[in-house]
């Protein structure tokens, strides 16, 4: 699930807090890092049960209607197509879910507050009219429902995302990331599948997880080697005069290009001008593809590329 965008984010971020504080060993900044992922990872479960929570606080609505002392008809004849949706039923009961929420301790319980606004948002919303007012009873019918309520309300709700940044430091750019792997397992659920449906694993391979520790040593331990590399190609420009995420995210490409032969470089140069965008100064993108393309010219000229 944690996928190469965000480990180069998550190693980023790591280290530009380490450039502010230097005293940390190089296990304890690898533990960081894995930590920062394991949070992205605990996220994922987070929005998961936020569906299971929603459903739950709605049937405890109904159920407190039912039960008044001088109950309305409404009160006695709920719509409860929302408290039975096939889908959210079976996420419910999800044995990954379950056992993941169980170890890691993960609740909306002291924060059920932004959970009956979200039941309210929905409750409101024209998605939820025309999901009562369609004669659609099927698992896909309820399970669209909850793909389309999860993209269009959920993840647009800035209460919601503020709430997500006060509990947790490293999820203020994870949301966007994680929510599009929550839509992806949302889409794959099946009914047939019952209880064992599969969920994402936290990385894809091992082969990721390892991917996130080398570069995070590699733009630690060849930090003077690559700022040669660098300081080579620098014109008019002074070192001290580049910004220092600029200079991490050069590091890091470096590191990546000379170190991992699958990884294609022109894919190495997009992902990290991109980055360079959201995170660095309006001319950095530029700065860094130009850096990086002659150095790879260079590379090439002197055969020390070696990419499958």
């Amino acid at each position: 699930m944690i996928n190469r965008a965000l480990i180069r984010i998550k190693t980023l971020q790591i280290l530009f807090a380490c450039s502010q504080n230097s005293d940390r060993s190089v296990k304890a900044i690898e533990n960081e890092l894995l930590h920062s992922l394991q949070k992205s990872y605990d996220l994922y479960f987070y929005f998961l049960l936020l569906i299971v929570d929603i459903t739950r606080i709605k049937q405890q609505k109904t159920d407190i209607a039912r039960n008044k002392y001088l109950p309305t008809e409404e009160d006695l004849n709920p719509a409860v197509k929302l408290d039975e949706n096939k889908f959210a039923l079976q996420l419910t009961k999800n044995e990954t879910l379950c056992k993941y929420i169980e170890e890691q301790k993960i609740s909306w319980n002291n924060d059920l507050n932004i959970v009956r606004h979200l039941l309210n948002a929905i409750l409101e919303s024209e998605t939820y009219k025309a999901y009562l007012e369609s004669n659609n009873n099927s698992y896909n019918a309820d399970r669209e429902f909850w793909r389309s309520t999860f993209k269009n309300i959920i993840c647009n709700d800035e209460e919601l995302d503020a709430q997500l940044e006060e509990m947790c430091i490293y999820w203020n750019d994870d949301l966007e990331i994680i929510e599009t792997f929550v839509l992806k397992t949302i889409k794959r659920f099946d009914e047939k599948n019952g209880e064992k449906q599969e969920l994402l694993p936290m990385f894809k391979s091992d082969e990721d997880r390892d991917f996130a520790i080398e570069l995070l040593r590699l733009s630690l331990s060849k930090e003077d080697e690559y700022k040669e590399l660098i300081n080579a190609h620098l014109k008019n420009w002074d070192m001290d005069r580049i910004a220092e995420v600029d200079l991490l995210l050069l590091r890091m490409a470096i590191a990546e290009i000379l170190t991992f032969p699958t990884i294609p470089i022109s894919v190495t140069m997009n992902e990290y001008i991109e980055i360079a965008k959201a995170y660095s100064s309006p001319k950095s993108a530029t700065f860094i593809n130009g850096i990086l393309d002659a150095l790879v010219r260079k590379l090439k000229s002197e055969k020390k590329l070696l990419k499958s």
